[in-house]
């Protein structure tokens, strides 16, 4: 599923192609997406300004001059397309006052669109419980700290858990526990005020060089416009098995990246780096 950063890359192509454009026609060829797009969906964005952009972790606002505000969520496999065209799966196509077309393509239908009222998005059903936005400033050590205090799941658990964080996902929560040099096994209530200072400057550092670079393109993600994400030549530890440490000066006192399978999720971690 897209995190944080393919979201963050995929919202800003569509707001430089959207953004003060006005909506001129929409086709939506199905409504039966994970859940289904409310009756008037077509009526109610036709000959709307489009305001503005938000992302509220793995979820997208196209905001209107209507006052109401389109849900945008990708799910496993969904991808926005921008002036390309038609694809097989095309669930929604949207055509501008300037001839420009943007497509929702979804093959799975995991994804979502729905319709609230723009003062309303955080209260959302899928918006109201999420936890802070690790980019913003209130997303502190004090923040996080207090939201892992006394748990006793495991750290790379509780960082998924999209109330503790909103946004991260399996890939990022891999990269920055290998940067602050945490375990993903040590239990969240075990660690350190200077450990979640490290965590937080991680989470941040990684998740900026990620929207950097397009996101990671794995399976099926790319940008709006065609292109692929390149983070995934960053990674550090994910999906690098039996591969060298860069922290470690290799065999014999280190046997190179691991995985293992943690809450039915790929696991990538250094034994030697990490406590």
């Amino acid at each position: 599923m897209p995190e944080l950063p393919e979201v963050e890359t995929v919202m800003r192509g569509l707001a430089a192609s959207l953004q003060g454009r006005r909506i001129t026609a929409a086709r939506l060829a199905r409504g039966d997406l994970r859940w289904a797009v409310p009756d008037g969906f077509v009526q109610a964005i036709v000959g709307a300004r489009v305001d503005a952009f938000r992302r509220r972790g793995k979820y997208m606002f196209m905001q209107l001059d209507r006052d109401i505000s389109v849900l945008i969520h990708l799910g496993m496999s969904g991808r926005m397309t921008i002036d390309r065209d038609p694809l097989p799966h095309q669930h929604l196509t949207l055509t501008t006052d300037q001839g420009g077309v943007v497509g929702f393509v979804d093959p799975r239908r995991f994804g979502a669109l729905d319709l609230v009222a723009t003062a309303a998005e955080d209260s959302h059903r899928l918006i109201l419980g999420l936890g802070p936005e690790p980019l913003l400033p209130d997303f502190t050590a004090r923040v996080l700290g207090a939201a892992l205090a006394g748990k006793a799941t495991p750290i790379k658990s509780a960082l998924l858990d999209q109330s503790i964080i909103a946004g991260l996902g399996n890939i990022y929560v891999s990269e920055a526990l290998f940067r602050a040099k945490i375990s993903p096994f040590r239990l969240a209530g075990t660690l350190t005020p200077a450990e979640i200072r490290n965590l937080v400057k991680a989470i941040r550092a990684t998740l900026t060089e990620a929207i950097a670079a397009g996101g990671s393109s794995l399976r099926d993600y790319v940008q709006p416009s065609g292109e692929l994400g390149y983070f995934q030549h960053a990674w550090k530890v994910y999906g690098r098995t039996g591969q060298p440490c860069e922290r470690c000066p290799g065999p014999p006192h280190c046997t190179g990246i691991e995985r293992a399978t943690q809450a039915n999720r790929s696991t990538f971690w250094c034994r030697r780096t990490q406590a």
